[in-house]
């Protein structure tokens, strides 16, 4: 090897080198800008089941349980409101669009999330007549942070001049 050879090899090492100790380093930034910050709030939990985030570990429990029992007796209504999903997919890539299959397609669709939707709710309706008072209380503040009866935060209303 000439001189030439080794300083370009020396140059790329160095160039190699830089650009692994700056990926370690700002690897290392972020791990502990992340994992490090005593500020950090966990992620919001929104889903169904941990609307009785609340309760005490047995009722917990019981509303797992309860939600698995709906979801289990609900299958056949997810599987047809998939399958009609898919059904108005194939619909809508047909080279003719039928606007009456897809209507129907539609509608069956509609009526099987509306049928799982219906007995999910029916089931946590049944748990919450379970609960006592406080017990509810804290179960309905937990589905007003959680699962498809959560709430936007509510926005300051604007006052209303004379003026309007």
């Amino acid at each position: 090897m000439n001189g030439r050879s080794w300083k370009l090899l020396v140059a790329g090492s160095v160039l190699l080198n830089v650009f692994l100790l700056g990926g370690i380093a700002g690897g290392a930034w972020r791990w502990f800008a992340v994992h490090g910050a005593p500020h950090a709030q966990p992620a919001q939990r929104t889903a169904l089941r941990f609307a009785a985030e609340d309760l005490s570990p047995e009722r917990q429990r019981q509303f797992v349980d309860v939600l698995k029992s709906a979801r289990r007796d609900a299958r056949q209504y997810a599987r047809d409101g998939r399958e009609g999903r898919r059904e108005v997919l194939d619909l809508l890539a047909a080279p003719q669009l039928d606007r009456a299959a897809l209507d129907a397609a539609l509608a069956r669709t509609r009526v099987a999330d509306g049928a799982m939707r219906a007995q999910v709710e029916a089931s946590v309706v049944n748990f919450a007549a379970t609960l006592s008072p406080d017990e509810r209380v804290k179960f309905v503040d937990g589905l007003r942070q959680r699962g498809q009866w959560r709430l936007p935060p509510q926005q300051p209303q604007k006052p209303v001049s004379e003026a309007e």
